[in-house]
């Protein structure tokens, strides 16, 4: 998909429950199923690992934490979760939002990957949905609840107030009752003014307290007036807290994040498919009306049932959405059709209908190329030569190398960076010339540097700009040996380079030049 191409993402991925999920037998999602189980061996790929180490060390710090503090399994749920969350905030528009569904299981472990996507700063809120009353579990409090992430993309997002139900003690405000029984409550006309001038006049014969002040103006004051909505003392002035707020006209109280207003779907409920996972159009609807607008793009990209795209449709969007099961497409046209959102068509050809498109191609960029993160942008379109064998060392390969390369007596390696003498898994990989540079990813434009050095120089920094910092930060300790750790790379990198026997490379496709 195209960058900035989204307003909204609502979506509910996998949870990391350990088990497998089936939908139920002749239910509209029959033969639906997918496996909730995670392994590191089997689920990640390297180039994931590599390219997030290299230009994400934050959030692959995020995901080692799931993996050492729970177990590889998380560890590989969280590195497969990122890699996707990537690309989610590159699609969405400077103005869009993300909610991701998930459930104590993994909530802490996915809020510190997003925090590393999408930055500290653009969290704003973790939901709690209370989807049950109650659930006998022994030895524990009943789980009955599920977690929503809500994250914007920048400080400046879509944002449309929405409102849950009165609960019983702000119901019981609304004790008056008028002769055609519609129950109100009287709220203050009056606001404080204690150091200003602003409102205070006499109104029909009432006069604010000298530290207050009418808070409306004199021609709303009236309008309210001559619709009967103030209340009046015995006299017949009005009340300063004699506005009437209709129980009818009120919307509500502003919505929370704690949502207990949205039950789990009944088993009898129309809009039940039978599909595991199934969420409520409710629980969609709220977040779709909150964080986007009429003709807003919402995508969801693990879809399932299509609940988000019903939600969409209802609610007047765009939409899209993307899933793994096969028969996705039927249940999307034959809920859509329930809902009388689509006109059914007997023989739904290649088409859903009318408005509802359907591909199981890879679609088409149409912009230019950019892409989650700095190490994948593309930055012009040409005939690259294929990669040599050398070029294809893996990043663990390339670590063994330059430890062998930089290691001096004692198996101690030599900082590239300070001339620091350390244990090989004291060092860290890193670019000569930074990927925002341009720097290459192969042996070439790699060096070992102690972790300070390495957070120095970050991903900001030449190997010239961190000697210099490091002069200034009074971390040099041995500029000539700094200088032979860079030197003993270099060498290693030529003998690899020419003096090793690779196979013959093939001419390959066109390719992009990466930074």
């Amino acid at each position: 998909m195209n960058s900035e191409s989204v307003d909204l993402i609502a979506t509910d991925p996998p949870f990391n429950k350990n088990k497998d999920f089936h939908a139920t037998p002749d239910s509209l999602a029959g033969g639906a199923k997918f496996q909730d189980r995670w392994s590191w061996e089997r689920d990640v790929q390297q180039d994931w690992v590599d390219q997030i180490t290299d230009d994400h060390p934050r959030l692959m710090e995020a995901i080692e934490s799931a993996r050492y503090a729970h177990t590889d399994g998380m560890g590989a749920f969280m590195c497969f979760m990122a890699v996707r969350l990537l690309e989610m905030r590159r699609i969405l528009r400077p103005t869009g939002s993300i909610y991701l569904h998930c459930d104590p299981t993994a909530s802490h472990y996915l809020k510190a990957v997003m925090d590393a996507i999408f930055g500290w700063k653009q969290f704003r809120n973790e939901i709690t949905w209370q989807r049950s009353e109650s659930h006998n579990t022994a030895n524990r409090y009943g789980n009955v609840a599920d977690i929503i992430l809500f994250y914007s993309k920048t400080p400046k997002f879509i944002w449309n107030q929405q409102y849950q139900p009165y609960g019983e003690r702000q119901l019981s405000r609304f004790r008056q009752t008028e002769a055609g029984g519609r129950r109100y409550k009287l709220d203050d006309l009056t606001a404080p003014r204690p150091d200003s001038g602003s409102g205070k006049f006499k109104w029909r014969g009432t006069m604010p307290g000298a530290s207050r002040g009418w808070g409306y103006t004199l021609d709303q004051l009236e309008e309210w007036w001559a619709e009967g909505r103030i209340q009046t003392k015995r006299d017949g002035t009005p009340r300063m807290d004699g506005l009437k707020t209709y129980l009818d006209e009120a919307p509500g109280k502003p919505a929370v994040n704690i949502w207990t207003d949205i039950p789990r779907i009944a088993n009898t409920a129309s809009e039940r498919t039978g599909y595991p996972t199934q969420k409520p159009l409710a629980l969609c609807e709220r977040m779709i009306l909150a964080s986007s607008n009429p003709g807003d793009m919402v995508l969801d990209p693990f879809c399932g049932c299509a609940t988000t795209c019903v939600a969409a449709e209802r609610q007047g969007r765009q939409w899209a959405g993307i899933d793994i099961w096969d028969n996705a497409r039927a249940v999307v046209l034959d809920r859509m059709a329930r809902e009388r959102l689509v006109v059914e068509d007997e023989d739904r050809g290649d088409l859903f209908a009318e408005k509802l498109h359907f591909t199981g191609e890879v679609p088409v960029r149409t912009d230019d190329g950019e892409t989650a993160a700095p190490f994948l942008r593309v930055a012009e379109r040409r005939k690259r030569p294929p990669l040599e064998g050398w070029q294809k060392l893996s990043r663990a390969e390339i670590v063994q190398e330059l430890i062998d390369a930089q290691s001096v007596t004692d198996g101690l390696v030599l900082c590239a960076g300070c001339g620091r003498e350390l244990e090989a898994p004291f060092m860290e990989l890193d670019h000569i010339v930074p990927r925002s540079d341009r720097g290459e990813n192969d042996i070439s434009n790699r060096i070992l540097l102690c972790r300070p050095c390495n957070g120095r120089k970050s991903a900001r920094l030449t190997m010239k700009g961190l000697l210099a910092e490091n002069r200034k930060a009074g971390w040099m300790q041995d500029p000539k040996r700094a200088e032979r750790a860079r030197d003993l790379a270099h060498e290693r990198y030529e003998d690899i380079r020419y003096n090793r026997r690779w196979p013959a490379t093939q001419a390959g496709p066109d390719l992009f030049d990466r930074n």
